[in-house]
């Protein structure tokens, strides 16, 4: 995965970190309604997350926000969001304790924040800036976060052997790396967002 819109993808959405959720939530269901609950809630978030590719910039346009502001608020809620990765309570483990106190994990928190979270809406949206990508690179950066949403699918149906793999501490582990890779997206948004801010 040496694309770095794949890894931003895979860092923002955090397939391995889902994992965790999702056998949480889903530990007394059967094994057909565990696929189901899987794709309603890659459904879900893929929606979430295409309407901010959509109509995220038309949006903000009609508020007067300037996409440079978003780009550098963005960034700020991404780095703080990356900072919560690495020092607090892991994904997985913050989100368990949500499926505890729910019954319809595949939308919530499975498809929402797990899946499509902060990171992931405000990364569609940056990402397929009209005035800086064009349609051939958003359809790419549409296609690419889809192809992680995949993973993710793929990765909440073999979860329970994933889980045996590496286990809670290893899930953690993989999501205080990623934590890291986010933060330093996170810094790159608010100097691109500057720099275009002020024209540098």
């Amino acid at each position: 995965m040496g694309d770095p819109l794949a890894v931003f993808f895979f860092a923002v959405i955090d397939p391995i970190g889902t994992g965790p959720v999702f056998v949480a939530g889903t530990r007394r269901h059967s094994e057909q309604e565990k696929r189901k609950i899987a794709l309603r809630a890659t459904v879900v978030a893929g929606g979430i997350l295409l309407f901010f590719v959509v109509a995220g910039e038309p949006i903000l346009r009609a508020m007067n926000t300037p996409l440079e502001a978003f780009e550098i608020a963005g960034g700020i809620v991404l780095f703080l969001f990356a900072i919560s990765m690495i020092f607090e309570e892991s994904k997985p483990e913050e989100e368990v304790k949500l499926v505890r106190a729910t019954s319809e994990t595949a939308t919530f928190p499975l498809a929402v924040p797990s899946i499509a979270g902060p990171g992931a809406m405000l990364g569609a949206v940056l990402l397929t800036e009209n005035q800086r990508v064009g349609l051939f690179e958003q359809v790419r950066t549409t296609l690419v976060m889809f192809a992680v949403l995949g993973i993710t699918w793929l990765l909440m149906l073999a979860s329970s052997r994933v889980r045996r793999v590496i286990g809670d501490s290893g899930a953690s582990i993989v999501s205080r790396v990623m934590g890291m890779i986010l933060a330093a997206a996170a810094v790159t948004s608010v100097l691109t967002g500057i720099r275009g801010y002020f024209g540098i």
